[in-house]
């Protein structure tokens, strides 16, 4: 038997029209291609791309349905282990993950899983999303702070289980992240919608404008308000700087600033909505992961000229997806490796103006196994920008551990959990998600959401 090693290809706009749009950039496979992509697959019997999964979704099953045109059943198969399947189809780093055991990737191109995991939820959306059926109710109730991806699974293990389910989401709509921070071009906010309405079709509760720590506590959702248990999912929010001078001039903005306002409170669509978000002629984006990339893309649809990303490593050390960064170079972004900026220039009305930078050199590995970037002696340079996003990781935001008596957090502020079980230092208290690990990817929250809602369902049982 010959094997097909090539993965068909995603289609996507032009990139010339793209840069300039806020539409989804990959376009979707069809029919046809899902078919013959799903055909490349081997069905091995020990399912290695499984290992590969924080969820483990059936894969070769889910394959195999596609294979013969059963969407539905391939789209059931798959939602047995994931809620979230249109969203993980376009943000996972399945190249990473379930792609990376791939017994094809040995001889060409893994078989494209999450080209069809999107596909399959895609074609359900279109039909009309059915709910998964639910246990009859046990009468145990159970809060999910924080609706980003490790709480919205929690909320659809134990709303499944039969227990009722209510969402505390601080902001005034439900998503986290996946609506404040990934770009509507790589994720339409109108699909994670779609999969928080399957949620309330499943009888979960969602309270918006809810600051758990500010309106009620960990301790009297507990003792006052008659949760059985609580899972903390809070994430990541709270935005790293680089400490050096001028990072508190007008035009810097933090990551997370400049993405929320542009994707959740929809600045991209001034004067539509009345949220601008001034971006100048020359752009700086400092870091090289996912949020960079996305910063980046987004000043350039928000019409920039000229866009940086600034980085103090080379390419190869980019920790950001080699697709993320395909799409940025071919939308014309520009990247300046090997330097790092020591200081942001104002002028006399404290606006962004210039930014002093050093080039760099590659040194030994450092304690994560990448070469240690080494400031090469005399080499400062000035950079011409009038807009710079830091974009170097964020951290918990630490309203609800401050707020809650007896839960411990370590040095960064993150909440200690068990990754066998999510349980906290506080009994019938879970967390998951980025405010356990740090930043990180959506899918791990998933599966850290996962093991907490399975640990949450066996103290109910009880």
């Amino acid at each position: 038997m010959s094997l097909n090693t090539v993965k068909h290809e995603m289609p996507c706009q032009d990139p010339k029209v793209r840069a300039k749009n806020f539409d989804e950039v990959a376009l979707g496979y069809d029919k046809e291609t899902a078919i013959a992509e799903a055909s490349r697959c081997l069905g091995c019997k020990k399912e290695p791309c499984r290992q590969g999964c924080p969820v483990q979704v059936p894969i070769p099953q889910f394959i195999a349905k596609v294979k013969e045109g059963d969407f539905s059943g391939a789209i059931s198969t798959i939602k047995e282990k994931n809620a979230l399947p249109a969203v993980c189809g376009r943000v996972c780093p399945q190249e990473a993950q379930c792609e990376k055991y791939c017994v094809l990737g040995k001889k060409g191109d893994p078989v494209g899983i999450g080209r069809m995991e999107r596909f399959v939820a895609d074609w359900e959306r279109e039909q009309g999303i059915k709910p998964v059926e639910c246990a009859p109710p046990t009468g145990k109730k159970v809060a999910v702070v924080g609706s980003g991806p490790a709480g919205l699974t929690v909320a659809a293990d134990c709303a499944q289980a039969g227990h009722k389910v209510t969402i505390f989401e601080a902001l005034h709509v439900a998503g986290g992240v996946l609506m404040y921070g990934i770009p509507e071009f790589r994720l339409p906010k109108a699909i994670v919608q779609a999969e928080i309405e399957n949620l309330k079709k499943m009888g979960v509760e969602i309270q918006v404008d809810a600051v758990i720590g500010a309106i009620d506590t960990v301790d009297e959702l507990l003792e006052n308000e008659g949760y059985d248990a609580v899972f903390i999912g809070t994430g990541a929010g709270l935005p790293y700087f680089l400490k050096i001078p001028g990072e508190n001039l007008n035009g810097v903005y933090s990551a997370n600033e400049f993405l929320t306002r542009t994707n959740l409170m929809k600045g991209y669509l001034f004067p539509e909505y009345d949220t601008p978000v001034k971006v100048g002629k020359k752009v700086a984006v400092l870091g090289g992961g996912n949020v960079a990339m996305d910063c980046a893309r987004t000043a350039l649809r928000l019409g920039a000229e000229e866009v940086y990303i600034v980085y103090r490593r080379s390419m190869e050390e980019l920790p950001a997806r080699v697709e993320e960064v395909h799409h940025a170079e071919e939308e014309g972004v520009i990247f300046k490796i090997l330097t790092n900026p020591t200081k942001i220039i104002g002028n006399d009305e404290n606006w962004v103006v210039g930014m002093e930078c050093l080039k760099y050199e590659l040194g030994e590995p450092d304690a994560s196994g990448r070469r240690s970037p080494v400031a090469i002696s005399g080499s400062e340079h000035i950079v011409d920008v009038d807009t710079v996003v830091v974009a170097i990781g964020q951290g918990p935001n630490p309203l609800v551990p401050r707020t809650t008596k007896g839960l411990e957090t370590n040095k960064w502020g993150n909440i200690v959990a068990s990754e066998e079980t999510g349980l906290t230092s506080k009994p019938a208290v879970y967390a998951g998600g980025d405010v356990v690990t740090g930043a990180a990817t959506v899918i791990k929250a998933m599966g850290a959401g996962r093991v907490a809602a399975n640990s949450i369902c066996e103290l109910l049982k009880k």
